[in-house]
């Protein structure tokens, strides 16, 4: 597969006030939040709302009829209506599955096949191979959360807490797994094969994912845990394991999601759990569900064009990449332009796609192997992806286990482990290895 020459950077002045809609929302969200001691205080909409509405009328060089068009060509790029359509397909699934009983039955099933002690390091590892076999963060939170929810209900374990180890296993496979969008454009971008990003992405995260184990043991002990596991109809798990196989076997996870809601469906009506109207009530709620979470993926995106086409992000390539003289240095700008990339977009995958074919030329300047950068620009991703309070992740694992983002974000081990084990991996240049012709994907 060739490096993705469809995503051209159009070059513009650096201008470093094109980030002011950056700063509005930060400011309008996080920092009155923060003071307020509330985070729902302030909907993240209405702060998305407030700083679009910055990034539109402080554009220069164009009337508003253009302005707001240009707005417009970032919402609804490609990938912003892909989010849309599987945040959609999400919500569908996980209110019918749980209508039709999938949820309790799975939670029971669970209970049943891991010890108490084993709780939470039992939920993270499980959607660790969930969603490194799905491809999908966002999928694995709808498949899991409400099992999750369900379980610390039963049990006593803090819902914030196991939660947490569902998020953090998710993170874990979006990064790694061969059909993740963000696995996809990292090598496209880079120019390299997907098993050489996977070879080194693994060597880099695969200790601070056993460390993370480690703590959700330690933290996961609750002493005199007492409950009592209900019957498991295994009939209502088969919309679960069907997903898992047809994930596994490579299928497009929108294929996987709308064919997982129509077989979740159909069972519930032949078990007699929901009437058909019942049925289209439950995906009805679901789809209505993910309202929040589709607004703000769509400001989000036309925002983010409005900061591109003025020059905001060219003005960030321009400061770090500036004195920039070292292989570690041209590695740092690589991670730090990602990472700014995503606090902008809060969607992994767009800031992949901005941030790509610039750090391939970082990466070609300072002999950087392809398969290096792109295992540099995926986990930088995912590590932020995974502990902003305003990404689709945390917004929807919060969404679906009725809590607060902060509440989660403290026991979310495995994505914070994860951007310091990137960071010394690049200062310490591990692992490294000699590019190869063979890196190029044919």
């Amino acid at each position: 597969m060739d490096p993705l020459t469809t995503l051209p950077i159009t070059p513009t002045k650096p201008n470093p006030w094109a980030l002011l809609p950056l700063w509005v929302f930060l400011i309008s969200y996080v920092v009155v939040s923060i003071l307020a001691g509330d985070f729902y205080k302030m909907p993240i909409t209405v702060a998305f709302v407030i700083a679009s509405t910055v990034a539109v009328t402080t554009s220069k060089g164009k009337n508003l009829t253009e302005k707001i068009e240009s707005f417009c060509k970032g919402a609804a790029d490609a990938n912003i209506m892909l989010m849309v359509l599987i945040f959609i397909l999400a919500g569908a699934f996980a209110q019918t599955t749980k209508a039709m009983g999938a949820v309790e039955s799975t939670v029971n099933l669970t209970l049943w096949l891991l010890p108490a002690k084993l709780l939470v390091p039992g939920i993270f590892l499980a959607a660790c191979f969930v969603s490194i076999s799905v491809g999908t963060s966002v999928g694995t939170i709808v498949a899991l959360t409400p099992v999750a929810a369900g379980i610390a209900a039963k049990t006593g374990v803090p819902t914030g807490l196991i939660t947490a180890a569902v998020v953090s296993g998710a993170m874990f496979g979006d990064n790694l797994s061969f059909i993740s969008d963000t696995t996809i454009v990292a090598t496209r971008t880079q120019g390299c094969r997907m098993k050489d990003k996977f070879r080194t992405n693994l060597r880099i995260v695969l200790p601070f994912a056993i460390i993370t184990t480690v703590l959700y043991f330690l933290v996961g002990q609750t002493e005199g845990i007492n409950y009592e596991i209900g019957k498991v109809n295994w009939v209502h798990v088969l919309p679960y394991l069907a997903v898992l196989g047809a994930a596994v076997a490579g299928v497009h996870v929108m294929t996987v999601l709308l064919g997982g809601t129509i077989f979740a469906g159909i069972i519930g009506l032949l078990t007699g759990d929901f009437t058909m109207w019942g049925w289209t009530g439950a995906m009805g709620t679901g789809i209505t569900g993910m309202g929040e979470l589709i607004v703000v993926t769509i400001l989000a995106g036309g925002m983010l064009e409005m900061i591109r086409i003025n020059g905001g992000f060219d003005w960030i390539i321009q400061k770090m990449t500036k004195k920039t003289n070292s292989v570690r240095g041209a590695e740092l700008s690589i991670a730090g332009l990602v990472s700014f990339a995503n606090l902008c977009t809060a969607n992994n995958t767009i800031a992949l796609i901005m941030a790509g074919p610039i750090a391939k030329e970082i990466a070609t300047r300072f002999k950087i192997p392809a398969n290096r950068s792109a295992s540099i620009l995926d986990i930088f991703s995912c590590f932020v992806q995974g502990a902003i309070p305003y990404g689709a992740q945390l917004l929807m694992a919060a969404g679906l286990a009725k809590l607060s983002p902060i509440a989660i974000m403290q026991y979310l081990y495995y994505p914070y482990l994860l951007g310091v084990g990137a960071f010394l991996a690049i200062w310490f240049g591990y692992p490294r290895k000699k590019a190869k012709k063979s890196d190029k994907q044919k």
